[in-house]
């Protein structure tokens, strides 16, 4: 399995945890661990942190697995971009994990809201409430401060375009080794991708499959073929174009066989690559980008879903 270095060696199979039910990321956590992940994606926004520190835990002591054998990141969220915020919120995210430090620590999104404990802060009329008292740098800032501490190696960013990166990049005095964003054959971010390469950040892609949403990627008629001629399934082959292609990827399975199928991927012939690459059809799935506020995550006391 290939495994990233830059300023951090990260496998570039990760297993993310935006599961909405607590006993499912448990079980789904040790499956994929189980199954070989060893690269686990949180967030402080799904919720579910100490559910995943939990399957981490008792996992890796069934397993036999050391801490240092697994990367570990979890994501800043947008009430907490204040920088006096920054580091409590970074060891509440440690003590819900069970872990002293941090492999890698995000933040979740470039947009800053009100500040304070509701996570989705809105005004009477339903809109989010954004914060106009803090910048994106002064954020970073905060962030560097807790690469200095020693409990977080790494620090990075998410759900940001190209324009904002080099913004923080230029200015940055501990450089992102990080970008993770929605990527997939519909939405390649091939320019992000080679701003990334050309300066050493990792480009991590969420959402590999289309986020499961049809019609998708998962059911592009050049995707089918490939997979019906290598012997792979449709998940597999786009797992493997998008690792073959530099990026590290997150996939969220909910079941110990399709763990075992994420997992389970080879490079790709040349030509099928090529096929994969060519697709024209171009979506993104998630506004994530757009607003702060992330798709597939249930608002409190609603039934819809943001976005």
């Amino acid at each position: 399995m290939k495994t990233f270095h830059n300023t951090i060696n990260m496998p570039a199979l990760g297993f993310g945890t935006l599961i909405p039910d607590a006993a499912l990321t448990i079980s789904a956590t040790r499956d994929a661990l189980k199954a070989g992940f060893r690269h686990f994606d949180a967030a402080e926004r799904y919720r579910n942190e100490s559910e995943v520190g939990e399957a981490l835990e008792a996992g890796m002591a069934a397993e036999g697995i050391a801490r240092e054998d697994i990367f570990v990141t979890t994501k800043l969220w947008n009430t907490n971009h204040r920088p006096e915020r920054v580091q409590p919120a970074f060891e509440q995210s440690l003590k819900r994990l069970r872990l002293d430090y941090l492999d890698l620590y995000l933040i979740h999104t470039p947009f800053a809201f009100q500040p304070g404990d509701d996570q989705d802060p809105r005004d009477e009329n339903g809109n989010v409430i954004y914060d106009k008292g803090v910048t994106l740098l002064d954020t970073w800032r905060a962030m560097e401060l807790l690469v200095d501490g020693g409990k977080c190696r790494a620090i990075g960013l998410a759900d940001i375009t190209l324009d904002k990166l080099k913004a923080i990049y230029e200015a940055a005095r501990i450089k992102p080794a990080v970008v993770q964003v929605e990527a997939h054959p519909y939405l390649p971010e091939t320019e992000l991708l080679e701003y990334c390469q050309e300066n050493g950040i990792i480009l991590l892609a969420f959402a590999p499959l289309g986020h499961g949403i049809k019609p998708g990627p998962l059911e592009d008629p050049a995707v089918l073929a490939v997979a019906e001629r290598v012997g792979k399934t449709p998940a597999q082959v786009l797992l493997a174009w998008a690792v073959q292609r530099g990026t590290a990827i997150l996939t969220t399975a909910k079941t110990a066989a399709r763990a075992k199928e994420n997992f389970d991927i080879s490079s790709l012939p040349q030509d099928a690559f090529n096929e994969i690459n060519n697709i024209q059809t171009r979506q993104r799935f998630n506004q994530v980008v757009n607003t702060g506020v992330p798709g597939f995550i249930p608002r409190p006391n609603l039934d819809t879903k943001t976005n």
